[in-house]
């Protein structure tokens, strides 16, 4: 795949001769690339060329649009191998981890081509004689996907993929801290039979390049998966033009641990949930609430497993377990929240530190147990690989305190209890809820959170459905 990082516009790569972004391999701090760092006149030209794109797009078959996306598919599972290694290059992931995630984006893809023949209108009643009324679905226009660094790859295709099978076009920014994914994936669609401008790609900082893009004139709707504060300030952006957002913002889930609990099954989940992908993963469990009379027990199955877990540089041991935290600031955070934690009186039963290695942001896998609601590692999203856990007496308790959250995106419930898993569904204020099970989404469902985790969501037909428009017709005849 060749070494070249140009913005993607209209169909062809552009020479950039700007500034630059450096970009750094978390694991052990070199220097892997340097990327552009697009300004105005490339958002512009990128946005202008989608939007002389789309109505040509709009207007093939949708079943002829699906052909174009199973292109882009097949070319993914052909290099599946060199897009895993640049993903595990540059954000720190296991190469397994790496590995399904190639694999389950061109699955994604495939998955939204299928819609081509499945995306449905509506025949109302009307209250006339002889006159007929259709709800249609008709695409938005063009989309701007901005991504974040934790599952860079797949997020292309959550946000192109339906975005193109709809009829809209897209402008995609990847994250500044992983670009080199976004770079290898354009490269390959660029071998496609793709029309030129209904794929665009600009690299860029969020503060500069992701500012111009969400303030366009020319953009219809803005799809975003990151923090708060900046889906505050994209919405901010946004309003003056009553730009349609999406925003995906993060978690704090929570798990609740019953008496009667699987407990294996429970540490298993558990612990998954704060080692896949170094912890950072916005609907993995981040706090753990736990019947008393089973505490101790669930306790010593999660430091052993948390104890045991192999770290470290994943591109020279494919076996590990789990690779560094994404830099320097991530890095910080957990720290600080641990240290808090500890100082409030939790205690630290294993990890609670940085790695003892001379590169690399690796923090060790760390169980804080003695927590409170009022201590920030209960309220604060962690990002790391740090499993909190607090005692309650009873399922009332742990609902209650889980519900007290600014986040809303994932829960779980671990029990053998049909009435008590469906309490938990009825009562738990998250668009999520796992039971007896680890914390990971399916592409058929739909992936959305409540509160501040953000504002519609993503995959299946629901998801589908958030980048299209209706367009109501009443046709009178005689």
């Amino acid at each position: 795949m060749p070494n070249t990082y140009q913005n993607y516009i209209d169909g062809r790569f552009v020479p950039h001769r700007g500034a630059t972004i450096a970009v750094h391999n978390p694991a052990d701090h070199r220097l892997i690339a340097e990327v552009p760092d697009g300004d105005a006149a490339a958002v512009d030209a990128a946005v202008s060329a989608a939007r002389r794109a789309q109505p040509a797009w709009e207007r093939l078959p949708a079943i002829q649009r699906a052909g174009y996306l199973r292109q882009i598919s097949v070319k993914l599972r052909e290099h599946a191998e060199a897009l895993a290694t640049t993903i595990a290059r540059e954000q720190g992931k296991v190469m397994p981890l790496a590995r399904v995630e190639v694999n389950f984006t061109a699955d994604y893809i495939d998955y939204m081509a299928e819609w081509a023949r499945r995306l449905e209108g509506e025949v109302l009643t009307s209250d006339r004689p002889n006159e007929h009324m259709f709800l249609l679905r008709k695409p938005i226009g063009v989309a701007a996907g901005i991504l974040p660094w934790n599952f860079p790859f797949f997020l292309i295709a959550r946000k192109m993929a339906p975005a193109l099978i709809t009829g809209n076009t897209v402008v995609i920014k990847p994250s500044e801290e992983t670009p080199l994914n976004a770079f290898a994936f354009t490269q390959l669609l660029a071998q496609t039979d793709l029309p030129p401008g209904v794929f665009n790609l600009v690299s860029g900082k969020g503060a500069s390049t992701g500012a111009e893009l969400v303030a366009h004139k020319g953009v219809n709707l803005i799809t975003f998966t990151g923090s708060v504060a900046t889906g505050v300030r994209i919405m901010q952006a946004a309003a003056p033009n009553l730009t349609r957002v999406n925003l995906e913002l993060g978690g704090k889930a929570p798990a609740i641990v019953l008496k009667d609990a699987d407990l294996d099954l429970a540490a298993q989940a558990l612990v998954a949930s704060r080692i896949i992908n170094t912890g950072q993963v916005c609907n993995c469990a981040e706090r753990v609430y736990v019947q008393r009379e089973v505490l101790g027990a669930l306790t010593d199955k999660i430091v052993q497993r948390m104890a045991a877990t192999r770290f470290g540089n994943p591109l020279l041991d494919e076996t590990l377990d789990m690779g560094p935290l994404i830099n320097q600031a991530g890095l910080d955070k957990v720290a600080r929240l641990v240290d808090e934690a500890r100082a409030a009186g939790a205690e630290v039963l294993t990890g609670g530190r940085r790695a003892d290695v001379d590169q690399g942001y690796h923090y060790l896998p760390t169980v804080v147990a003695g927590c409170r609601q009022d201590m920030s590692i209960m309220r604060d999203e962690i990002f790391g690989p740090v499993l909190p856990l607090q005692a309650v007496d009873d399922m009332d308790e742990a609902i209650a305190l889980a519900n007290d959250s600014d986040y809303g995106l994932t829960s779980s419930i671990f029990t053998r209890d049909l009435n008590a898993a469906m309490k938990a569904c009825r009562e738990l204020q998250f668009g999520e809820t796992y039971i007896n099970r680890e914390h990971f989404e399916a592409m058929q469902g739909f992936h959305a959170g409540r509160k501040k985790s953000g504002i519609g969501g993503a995959d299946g037909r629901h998801g589908l459905l958030e980048f299209t428009e209706t367009h109501v017709v009443y046709m009178q005849t005689t």
